[in-house]
């Protein structure tokens, strides 16, 4: 049996494509990956963050996540889901939970430190999360999670990456 074979490219840039055109941009999440790794990290910079940003959302895994969360969030504003789906999708009904389960696919890409990150804004609803999260702009029932889970996988990288840095550098002597 032969398959189309779709280019990492390809997927990439449609998924950067839709998290632009549903308003979140990467800035946004990486203001995110900053609020949760500034007290741990000396000397963290932005251009840090969105580095790590560009990084997560070019693994195949996280692509797949936001191409399948976004659509459902698409189709429910266009009320075309089946019922009760649609109702449940409209109202981010809190016992749903597919929306969680596509972010911890996100989030188990770096780690247990994820988890803890991602539960943290998914929590508080920091930054953008707090207008995602809000009905009044649209439904994003799967696009606050996955950009809580993008952010915390970022986070989470930063942390890894330090922590081998630290680990790598020779004492100093005093």
């Amino acid at each position: 049996m032969k398959f189309s074979q779709v280019s990492s490219k390809q997927v990439y840039e449609k998924a950067l494509s839709l998290l632009q055109e549903r308003g979140v941009r990467i800035e946004d999440i990486a203001d995110i990956v900053f609020f949760l790794q500034k007290q741990y990290v000396p000397n963290l910079q932005m251009e840090m963050c969105m580095e790590s940003v560009h990084a997560v959302l070019k693994k195949r895994e996280v692509q797949n996540a936001l191409l399948t969360g976004i659509q459902l969030d698409m189709l429910a504003e266009k009320g075309q889901l089946l019922s009760p789906l649609q109702e449940m999708l409209d109202a981010d009904e809190p016992l749903y939970g597919v929306d969680e389960v596509l972010s911890l696919a996100v989030v188990n890409l770096y780690g247990s430190i994820g988890f803890t990150n991602y539960g943290y804004v998914d929590k508080i609803k920091y930054g953008i999360l707090e207008k995602l999260n809000d009905k009044k702009y649209g439904v994003h029932t799967c696009l606050d999670d996955l950009v809580g889970a993008i952010a915390a996988a970022a986070s989470s990288r930063i942390a890894h990456r330090v922590n081998q840095e630290t680990e790598n550098t020779p004492p100093t002597t005093a």
